[in-house]
């Protein structure tokens, strides 16, 4: 792992979610969030199937291991109740290592600003624990609302970049 000035937290607290590591506890609710069509009407990628979430959340501790961050289980402080997942992991695009900014929640919890909480939850302790990775969001051409997420944050349209040829060619935001 490498050293960071200060550590990035397993858990947070917002006005209105927690933001916590994910867990094994968590695999069938992450499943369900991942494999719905529905949460994908935006994303360049696929549903996943059932073992590839399993892969993805045995990924996503590795990434907190190896970095020091990664993405969180997205959970409602009032109910109890995953929303989904998000936050910042390590990684590279156009050969640059960044801080990449993603999430994907259930679609009866889209437009509340679940999304635009915990991505400012994560940006604000990224900066003291990961200042020398810039965040980016990576986002398909028709997905305004990530678009509209990332512009709340102060990023701005910065390029294009393939990350994968079956994606095609995708959105960068960064801060200008």
């Amino acid at each position: 792992m490498t050293d960071h000035p200060a550590r990035y937290p397993d858990q947070v607290l917002t006005g209105r979610l927690l933001l916590r590591r994910t867990t094994d506890a968590d695999l069938a609710a992450v499943t369900e969030v991942l494999t719905d069509p529905a949460a994908h009407a935006h994303n360049p990628a696929r549903p996943r199937t059932p073992r590839e979430v399993a892969e993805l959340l045995a990924s996503w501790r590795e990434h907190w291991r190896d970095d020091g961050i990664g993405y969180w289980a997205v959970l409602s402080r009032e109910s109890g109740e995953l929303l989904g997942v998000g936050g910042l992991r390590v990684h590279a695009v156009g050969g640059e290592r960044v801080l990449n900014l993603s999430y994907s929640f259930r679609p009866r919890h889209w437009g509340r600003g679940y999304a635009t909480e915990m991505a400012r939850a994560s940006l604000e302790r990224a900066a003291v624990s990961h200042p020398d990775l810039p965040p980016v969001v990576v986002t398909a051409p028709e997905n305004t609302p990530a678009q509209r997420v990332a512009e709340k944050l102060g990023l701005a349209r910065s390029g294009a970049v393939e990350l994968d040829p079956e994606e095609g060619e995708l959105l960068v935001y960064r801060r200008p």
